[in-house]
């Protein structure tokens, strides 16, 4: 192999490095999610990147309808917010993200049934430019399926627990700091002499009283 050939064949090889370096964007989503009618929706895209997140990183919101074949713009967000100025997400996408923490959520009010469909996060962190993107499938419900129930009757019923643990603990410390003062009462009592041997004490002739004792001889 000459020289030529040699030379060839490493830069071949540096250019293939540097792809396989570019294509290091790696995005990370749910999935599938139900939503209920009218109310908000957090849609969590997070990634991972093989270079530090820069200033020319950006995320890139877009939808497609259930059914649909095009896509529509939801939000973009390069160094600011760059929300839609038509279609039907604009004044209810707002960025909920931070991308130094690679994050590139946003967040969508008032889902209707109309947005049933696939949103798409595709994140950019120059020279991370390839990779898949992540998808999320949205479907709106007029009331949350039985697992979703489960799970927020849980958090509810694990809140609550606390809630109840944190006032008998707080209870039992104040019943027993109560029982020990009034034990420390009773022996405090205990431990005066009665008034009736007070009485006997100063007219026993062996304890004379101090008017007595100080009552001069004849």
């Amino acid at each position: 192999m000459d020289r030529s050939h040699r030379r060839a064949l490493f830069l071949s090889v540096l250019l293939i490095s540097g792809l396989c370096g570019a294509d290091g964007m790696t995005v990370y989503t749910v999935g599938t999610m139900e939503v209920l009618n009218g109310t908000d929706a957090r849609l969590k895209c997070t990634f991972k990147s093989t270079k530090p997140v820069g200033e020319r990183a950006s995320v890139n919101w877009s939808f497609q309808p259930q059914g649909g074949k095009s896509e529509e713009s939801v939000f973009y967000y390069h160094g600011e917010s760059y929300p839609p100025d038509t279609g039907r997400f604009r004044g209810r996408a707002v960025w909920s993200g931070d991308l130094p923490r690679n994050d590139g959520s946003i967040t969508v009010r008032s889902l209707l049934f109309a947005d049933n469909g696939t949103f798409y996060c595709d994140v950019k962190n120059p020279p991370d430019v390839s990779g898949t993107r992540g998808e999320i499938t949205v479907s709106v419900v007029n009331k949350v399926t039985y697992s979703e129930m489960w799970i927020l009757a849980v958090a509810v019923g694990g809140a609550t627990a606390l809630v109840v643990l944190l006032v008998i603990i707080v209870v039992t410390v104040q019943l027993c700091r109560k029982k020990r003062q009034e034990e420390e009462n009773i022996l405090y009592i205990q431990s005066q002499p009665h008034p009736l041997e007070l009485d006997k004490l100063n007219t026993d002739p062996m304890f004379p009283t101090e008017a007595a004792a100080t009552e001069p001889l004849s």
